[in-house]
């Protein structure tokens, strides 16, 4: 089971040297997977931990204005590191006192007395510290007065350009979850605990389980065909799903999550649920009274069913 710390004071987590990985790791694509990787049989080679370095809330987000559309949960993201064979993530609270740490500053507190490092890994265009004056070339310089070595990690490329979490999020507000899956790794989820709503699909004749995303934001808002995971397994019952703000009725300020599972029967709530996005129907829009969305809700009920195989007959015009 993987350790998480969050704090940059504290004993050294790894006493015994460590190799480090440092990094948002938004989504943990296949550009992400391959310096875990590499991570992974450095350490084991050296006979040291494997060991993540990042931040919450991500580094953009906190400099942005605008809420940053994410691809993966904390929890999601941490998970994957568990996954990838990490034995110790440090999630450092991304705030003004770390904004304001030297790049000097950080190396020393954090990768030197706090994870007792040998080697560190990042991506070309790694910048850190304050005013991101830190670079590879930083790391390069102050590793070899210190006694730990600096490597980049090559750009993974598919179809010949490069793998990232900006390239995914195009895609994935585009609707385009086909070309999202390979930069991936494998299909965009959206995993979360399924919460007590207002009930109007249950009289609308579609009982929907709710993910409320809260602070989350997504590049993803409409209409879908999905696929969904119960508990621990796997994405495999088909369903019809909404993401956004329910401009029709009881608007909200947040987007929320809302599925209707195909031909289920039973209580969802307090389970966990994982949705995968198989395709999209339309955008979210607004109708003139519930006897619309009715209708619009069953159209997209027949699309979904035929988009994943089944039966489109079985929904009532």
């Amino acid at each position: 089971m993987m350790k998480l710390s969050r704090d940059v004071a504290g004993p050294c987590l790894a006493p015994g040297g460590s190799v480090i990985a440092v990094g948002a790791f938004d989504g943990l694509h296949r550009g992400h997977q391959a310096l875990l990787s590499e991570v992974r049989e450095r350490a084991q080679a050296l006979g040291c931990s494997p060991i993540v370095v990042s931040f919450e809330p991500l580094p953009r987000a906190y400099f942005s204005k605008e809420p940053l559309p994410r691809l993966s949960s904390v929890r999601e993201k941490l998970l994957g590191f568990d996954a990838a064979g990490i034995e110790h993530t440090l999630l450092l609270r991304f705030n003004q006192a770390l904004t304001a740490m030297s790049a000097e500053d950080f190396v020393q507190r954090v990768l030197i007395d706090r994870l007792g490092v040998r080697e560190v890994w990042v991506g070309a265009d790694f910048r850190f510290g304050h005013k991101r004056a830190g670079d590879v070339a930083t790391l390069e310089r102050i590793g070899a007065e210190r006694g730990f070595v600096a490597h980049t990690m090559p750009a993974v490329l598919l179809e010949g350009e490069r793998v990232s979490a900006s390239r995914v999020r195009a895609l994935l507000a585009a609707g385009n979850f086909g070309a999202a899956a390979p930069l991936l790794g494998r299909p965009f989820v959206i995993e979360g605990k399924v919460e007590y709503g207002n009930q109007l699909g249950r009289t609308l004749g579609f009982p929907t389980a709710n993910i409320h995303l809260r602070e989350r934001t997504t590049p993803v808002h409409g209409i879908f065909a999905v696929r969904v995971g119960l508990g621990e397994g796997e994405c495999s019952w088909p369903g019809v799903a909404s993401l956004g703000t329910r401009p029709t009725v009881n608007e909200v300020a947040v987007p929320v999550l809302e599925v209707h599972l195909f031909d289920f029967d039973g209580d969802l709530y307090g389970q966990r649920m994982a949705v995968e996005f198989v395709a999209k129907l339309r955008d979210e829009m607004k109708f003139d009274g519930l006897d619309a969305l009715k209708v619009q809700m069953r159209h997209d009920a027949r699309s979904a069913r035929e988009i994943l195989g089944m039966n489109p007959v079985l929904i009532q015009a």
